[in-house]
């Protein structure tokens, strides 16, 4: 283990062992909110701690080996060869597990998530594509047993949608869904294609956190302006008949959101706003990424959208990601919501990047 390293395991123990005393003494006792921290903070530290103990038993009894090694006793030697063998096993296990453990964790990550997809180049097509992932999207959070609901919508002259927006519930939503923000490319013949040419279109996908309340955003009611009008509908009985669909924007950021699914006014609202809520808060967490410089090869709930990440091609059977190199041939299971391979991969390579962080 490098120095850098074992001296902030040495901190967080040394302060693991400092709030154990704190949480023994009156005063804190007297303080409900500092007790509670105190004591959220002790069982974080909890396991760091514990396993950096084993980790230093381990050293010390690779070392006690060693020294029986370096004696005069030679029957002895195969006895201490068993037992730094074994003892460095476990050291190189427990080194691996104490860095997993100080991988910094999102919040966000066992929460809600909200899905922005918008059509780009391609028109007509891009528009099906959008629709294609969409459908993607849903049968992949009914197999996590995850519930979607459409915010709002603008459909596709010919089908799929020009822009969708729903939000997803369940546990673990964003920490699964979170790298698929960025540009998603299709190749294939689209069925008004009467000569058979292979089209290129794109979409953009955006997988915001959602806020786990308004307040986590600072938004004061004078910096928005609320618009009503007529929810679009196929008509029928069942029309929209009042002003219940909802627009907001916020002024100083210039941010829109609009929601239309729900028939009471009420309700529309309450959803934009907790989605106005998510983007501000995924805008801030944006600018402090850019503040920190911090350089990653994987979108981690940035909604950067300009780099493309995905090429789905239907004649080759191709579904490419671009962060990874990761290329599966079996598009028509990924399009039925199959995504759990491509989402473990990406997991595990933005885990492998900050180990590495780690280890320099």
């Amino acid at each position: 283990m490098n120095p850098s390293l074992t001296r902030k395991l040495e901190g967080l123990h040394d302060r693991f062992q400092e709030i154990g005393i704190l949480l023994a003494d009156p005063d804190t006792l007297a303080d409900i909110d500092r007790l509670k921290a105190l004591a959220q903070e002790h069982a974080e530290l909890s396991k760091v701690a514990e396993c950096f103990e084993r980790y230093n038993h381990i050293i010390g009894s690779i070392d006690e080996a060693q020294g029986v090694l370096d004696g005069p006793d030679k029957e002895l030697h195969p006895l201490a060869h068993e037992e730094i063998e074994s003892a460095t096993l476990q050291r190189d296990r427990l080194e691996h597990e104490i860095k997993l453990l100080l991988i910094p964790t999102d919040p966000a990550d066992d929460g809600n998530a909200w899905l922005e997809i918008r059509a780009g180049t391609g028109g007509d097509e891009a528009a099906l594509f959008a629709g294609d992932l969409f459908r993607m999207y849903l049968r992949y959070a009914a197999s996590r047993h995850w519930q979607t609901e459409i915010a709002g919508e603008s459909p596709g002259e010919l089908g799929g949608y020009k822009e969708i927006v729903a939000r997803i519930t369940g546990p673990k939503v964003y920490s699964r869904l979170k790298f698929e923000s960025g540009v998603h490319r299709v190749q294939r013949v689209p069925e008004t294609e009467s000569q058979g040419r292979i089209h290129t279109s794109a979409c953009t996908v955006a997988i915001l956190p959602e806020a786990d309340a308004i307040e986590t955003v600072k938004i004061d009611s004078a910096d928005l302006r609320v618009d009503t009008f007529r929810a679009s509908g196929a008509g029928g009985q069942h029309v929209n008949k009042t002003d219940s669909a909802i627009r907001i924007t916020h002024l100083p950021t210039g941010t829109v959101v609009e929601c239309q699914d729900e028939r009471s006014q009420h309700k529309n609202r309450a959803r934009a706003m907790s989605l106005l809520g998510s983007k501000l808060l995924d805008a801030q967490r944006r600018k402090q990424d850019a503040e920190r410089a911090r350089t990653r090869r994987l979108l981690i709930g940035s909604g950067d959208r300009s780099q493309r990440i995905r090429t789905y091609n239907f004649p080759q059977k191709r579904v490419s990601d671009h962060r990874i190199n990761l290329s599966l041939y079996k598009i028509h299971e990924i399009m039925a919501g199959d995504l759990d391979e491509i989402v473990d991969a990406l997991i595990n390579e933005d885990r492998a990047d900050q180990l590495a962080t780690l280890a320099n």
